[in-house]
C-alpha cells in the first residue's frame, strides 16, 4: 500500500506523482511479528521474574498509521513492553506460571486498545518464557522434594494401617477356625517348595505346636 501526502492512500495499479511535491511512503499491510525483550518484573508477591513475549500485529488503516504516529512498529514495541510490565506487576508468581493464556489475552486487549488510534491491529500475543532466579528455583525444588517425601510417608503409613487391619481380620478368622491355621501352614510349605527348590524343610505337626502352646 502506498500513501501520498496529497492524494491519500493508493492501491494497486498505475498512478502519477509530482516530483519534489508528492511524498510516497510504503506501508506493509501484512502481519508483522516482533519479540518483546525480557522484562524484569516484580510480582504481586514480591518475586522478581524475567518474562518475554511475542506480538503479532498488522496495519489496518495506512493513512492513520502514517499521519498519527511517526513509527508504528517502534511505538507498538514500546507499548508492548510497558503493558507487559504493568499487567504482570498485578499478578502473583503462581498466576504467571499457570495463567499464561489469560495474561496474553489481557495484554492483547490492552495493546489493541492503545494501538487502535494508530491504525494498528494487534492480532495475537504469546508469553514465550518465564525465568526465575536461581535461588528461587532451588527453593521451589527443595519445597517440591519435601512435599513428595511427605506424601510418600503418608502413603506408607496408610499402607501399614491397612495391612495391620487385614492381619487382624486374618488372625480373628484363624482363631475362630483352628483348621485354617493348618491350611495356612500347608500353603506356606507349598510356596517355599516352589521358590526354594534347594531348601530342605522338616515340617512340624500342628498338633505338636498346640501341645507346646498349652
Amino acid at each position: 500500500m502506498l500513501c501520498s501526502c496529497l492524494g491519500g492512500a493508493k492501491g494497486p495499479g498505475l498512478f502519477f506523482i509530482l516530483p519534489c511535491v508528492d511524498t510516497i511512503i510504503k506501508v506493509d499491510l501484512r502481519t508483522a511479528t516482533f519479540n518483546v525483550p525480557p522484562q524484569e518484573v516484580l510480582t504481586r508477591d514480591s518475586v522478581t521474574v524475567s518474562v518475554d513475549a511475542v506480538v503479532y500485529s498488522r496495519v489496518f488503516n495506512p493513512v492513520i498509521s502514517v499521519t498519527n504516529v511517526k513509527n508504528t512498529q517502534y511505538a507498538t514495541q514500546l507499548l508492548a513492553q510497558t503493558s507487559l510490565r504493568n499487567i504482570l506487576g498485578t499478578k502473583s508468581l503462581q498466576e504467571i506460571l499457570t495463567d499464561r493464556e489469560a495474561i496474553a489475552a489481557s495484554m492483547q486487549s490492552h495493546l489493541d486498545e492503545g494501538t487502535d488510534p494508530w491504525g494498528v491491529k494487534v492480532e495475537r500475543v504469546e508469553i514465550k518464557d518465564v525465568r526465575l532466579p536461581q535461588s528461587m528455583q532451588r527453593s521451589m525444588a527443595a519445597e517440591a522434594e519435601a512435599s513428595r517425601e511427605a506424601r510418600a510417608k503418608v502413603i506408607a503409613a496408610e499402607g501399614e494401617q491397612k495391612a495391620s487391619r487385614q492381619l487382624k481380620e486374618a488372625a480373628d478368622v484363624i482363631a475362630e477356625s483352628p483348621i485354617a491355621l493348618q491350611l495356612r501352614y500347608l500353603q506356606t510349605l507349598t510356596q517355599i517348595s516352589a521358590e526354594k527348590n534347594s531348601t530342605i524343610i522338616f515340617p512340624i505337626p500342628i498338633e505338636l505346636l498346640s501341645l507346646v502352646k498349652r
